[in-house]
């Protein structure tokens, strides 16, 4: 949890800085890119966590994985390593993503199927979510749960939309169990 909010205090304090410079959606692109590389690397969120591992040695590493990134990532990643706290780099663009795309007005989307969306299935999520949450910024996200067995569940902010099978069963499973 005391992660959780630190991660929210260095994001929101890079934002501010970037807005305020007018870099703000350049470091968006920098923290896409650091957010999904953080998470398809096993090794690298290991190298980061482990207390073990040289603080210089992470912060070589980290700068020359994301040499092309700019300036004020690059200044995130060395006062992280100062403050020993490596561990939280994703979820702080993580939350610098969250937060940017508040401040843009863009909402966010997730929708979670058993099998990846086809492109013409995901265009018909995005209209509806469009439809639903009143704005043409929208983002979609992604996920891929086999244990819903199929179907979808869509979640929009607080909201969230249960069509899974699993959700079904479940449900029949109760009424089921309260007939008995």
């Amino acid at each position: 949890m005391s992660e959780s909010r630190a991660a929210i205090r260095y994001a929101k304090a890079v934002l501010q800085e970037t807005a305020e410079a007018n870099l703000a959606n350049d470091v968006f692109e920098d923290m896409l890119c650091v957010f999904s590389t953080i998470e398809a690397s096993k090794e690298l969120q290991n190298v980061l966590s482990n207390p073990v591992i040289n603080v210089n040695d992470k912060k070589e590493a980290l700068l020359a994985i994301f040499e092309n990134q700019s300036e004020t990532t690059k200044s995130l990643i060395k006062v992280l390593v100062e403050n020993k706290r490596t561990s939280i780099l994703a979820e702080v663009s993580k939350k610098y993503i969250e937060l940017y795309n508040e401040a843009q007005g863009v909402k966010l989307a997730q929708v979670t199927t058993a099998v990846p969306l086809s492109n013409e299935l995901e265009e018909k999520v995005l209209a509806k979510v469009k439809v639903l949450t009143g704005s043409d910024k929208v983002t979609l996200e992604r996920k891929i749960d086999e244990s819903i067995i199929g179907g979808f569940i869509l979640r929009i902010g607080d909201l969230q939309y249960n069509a899974s099978i699993s959700n079904s069963l479940a449900k029949i499973k109760r009424e089921f169990s309260k007939s008995i």
